[in-house]
């Protein structure tokens, strides 16, 4: 009898119970590693915040972390703990640096145990851990994120919020000890003292004072000197696209660029990219939180495409990055599948709809054919050109307009969104606009709405970007999108690629007559999210226009990543933003994209 198991195509019973006999595979060392760090990390914290935690029945498990005795117990504790608690998450991913730093720590911490408790139990556990980094130190060799010098501000600003609020306790845990009764101002003023290592207002009998003071310290040097470091140590910068790395794609989109309605927005330049060896064939990608996200298919030969797939992994693993696919095509799904392993899953469907056979006839167009007249009776009159074709001026005056109608703040997209309008190497982009005519006494004159596609190898265009003036009347998007689709015959355009719709199938299949109570709940839980993400609203929208389905997919390593994913997804996407207020982000840290197909909400609801 034999299974399957974890890859292995034929895997016999007893092969397997060896294998569990054996115990974790060398690759999980990391993971257990990190996990350790964590718990002692957290352990060591509390005995060196809580005077009873030292004293109680956890006393002897209290006895292997470093420093839990002696004249500076507490403040050996807490930066033992505080720096073990930094490290976990770097070893749990193969980080070199992260491994490096707990080779010496642990060391350190055995000669802290033997020094200052004379404990053998804690000095065995220290080197023992040092040891089994050591035996599998083949393990962490992942080279570090990109980075820039920001991240020195943020660990000050955050493990200074930590170290307040660890303080505090700090402070306060003592309560039998403090002379007279001081208030939360005085605390907080000792504590704010403490870091800076000058003595505050608070008084302790006995040598209380000295281990209030000496944790106060600890936690005030350890905020200084990792900050200094993350200030000074060598800058490794996102990665963005350079002037030869896009010319290289261009070449391949000129020959390949068909095969994928995604593929032009490959040409973002805050992505990077890596070709296949034969350099047929590439796959671009953004790094976000540890994630390795690309987004659609491979650019290029589909024969080369395993390579360029193999560099993306390879990649992936040299930094330990988490690798996942966004809105890939039922065809890259595959590929991507049959050749790392990876798992896909449908994320919904993209709406194309064919110029040939696209009419405002019949019942099923009546509230679009209604909608478009009724504001072309209005007034408006609409233009949809290649951008090439537009002069300078007016190209400025679009490229404003867009920004200033921008419904957030913050700038959305990745997979399917250029982030440029009127760039001179766009030149094949279609720009449609709307305009009413007797209106130009506001900053953009009689210019009402604004539709941006992008080309779709040599007979198609993909919708990027949607844009209107909140004062035009209602349906601005539905006129620009059927003067596009009936424009189209002339720019030789024969397919158009319209909105991305998220699970379309589930709300699709929900609604109809005999769905099942999974399947209506899924529907419901759906359209309870839409308030926020719009997801029915913006299916029902590409609906109108009778669009053809093509199914789109996420792709991962494993399910628990899914959440992850999710979040740094939402990151590049601009649903979610981590970043440093607007002000003290350099120009590097801000975002590029103008919207996402899918993040449309304000303009499907104007619609």
């Amino acid at each position: 009898m034999s299974v399957t198991v974890d890859g292995d195509k034929s895997v016999s019973v007893p092969q397997r119970m060896r294998r569990l006999l054996r115990g974790p595979r060398p690759e999980s060392v990391p993971v257990v590693v990190g996990t350790a760090c964590t718990v002692v990390g957290l352990i060591d914290v509390a005995a060196g915040v809580f005077p009873r935690f030292r004293h109680s029945r956890m006393h002897t498990l209290a006895e292997v972390l470093p420093g839990a005795l002696g004249p500076f117990a507490a403040a050996l504790s807490l930066s033992a703990g505080v720096l073990l608690l930094l490290l976990a998450h770097g070893l749990k991913r193969h980080k070199r640096r992260a491994w490096r730093a707990a080779v010496v720590l642990l060391p350190a911490g055995a000669v802290a145990q033997f020094a200052y408790r004379h404990s053998i139990v804690g000095v065995l556990v220290s080197l023992t851990l040092c040891a089994l980094l050591l035996r599998h130190r083949d393990q962490f060799r992942a080279l570090p994120d990109p980075r820039s010098r920001w991240r020195a501000l943020a660990n000050f600003v955050l493990l200074g919020a930590s170290s307040l609020a660890l303080g505090l306790v700090i402070v306060s845990v003592h309560p039998g000890r403090v002379v007279g009764d001081p208030s939360i101002a005085d605390r907080l003023q000792h504590v704010l003292y403490g870091l800076f290592g000058i003595e505050g207002p608070v008084d302790y009998a006995g040598r209380t004072s000295w281990t209030v003071a000496y944790s106060l310290g600890a936690l005030g040097l350890l905020t200084a000197v990792t900050t200094i470091y993350l200030a000074f140590r060598p800058e490794h910068p996102a990665a963005r696209l350079t002037e030869d790395d896009e010319s290289r794609l261009r070449a391949l989109l000129a020959t390949h660029g068909g095969r994928d309605s995604l593929g032009h927005f490959a040409l973002r330049r805050d992505k990077a990219v890596v070709f296949s060896p034969s350099g047929k064939a590439a796959v671009c990608y953004r790094v976000v939180s540890g994630v390795m996200l690309a987004g659609g298919d491979p650019i290029g030969d589909v024969e080369a495409w395993p390579g360029a797939i193999e560099r993306f992994m390879d990649e992936a693993k040299a930094h330990s990055w988490t690798p996942a696919v966004m809105g890939c095509s039922e065809r890259g799904g595959e590929v991507w599948t049959r050749e790392t392993g990876l798992t896909a899953l449908e994320l919904g469907d993209e709406a194309v709809v064919d110029v040939a056979d696209f009419s405002l006839a019949g019942r099923a167009m009546r509230n679009v054919r209604q909608m478009v007249g009724r504001i072309e009776r209005n007034g408006y009159e609409t233009r949809v050109r290649r951008a090439r074709d537009i002069g300078p001026t007016e190209l400025e005056r679009i490229r404003r307009a867009a920004a200033d109608w921008r419904g957030t703040d913050t700038e959305r997209g990745f997979s399917m969104a250029l982030g440029r309008i009127g760039d001179p190497s766009d030149g094949d982009c279609v720009i449609a606009t709307a305009h009413l005519p007797g209106s130009g006494d506001g900053p953009h004159g009689d210019l009402k709405a604004v539709l941006h596609f992008v080309p779709w190898g040599r007979d198609g265009m993909s919708l990027e970007l949607m844009r209107r003036d909140r004062s035009a009347d209602p349906g601005m998007n539905e006129l620009l999108i059927v003067a596009s689709l009936q424009a189209a015959g002339k720019l030789g355009v024969a397919r158009v690629s319209l909105n991305f719709a998220m699970f379309r199938s589930a709300l699709a299949r929900g609604e109809r007559l005999g769905a099942g109570p999974v399947l209506r709940c899924w529907r419901g839980l759906l359209i309870f999210l839409s308030r926020w993400f719009q997801i029915e609203s913006l299916y029902k929208f590409n609906a109108k226009f009778r669009p053809r389905w093509e199914p789109r997919f996420v792709v991962f390593r494993t399910s628990r990543d899914l959440p992850r994913i999710g979040i740094a997804a939402m990151q590049a996407e601009g649903f979610v933003n981590f970043s440093l207020p607007r002000p003290f982000r350099s120009r590097a840290q801000r975002p590029c994209g103008h919207t996402l197909r899918t993040a449309q909400e304000h303009e499907v609801r104007a619609a």
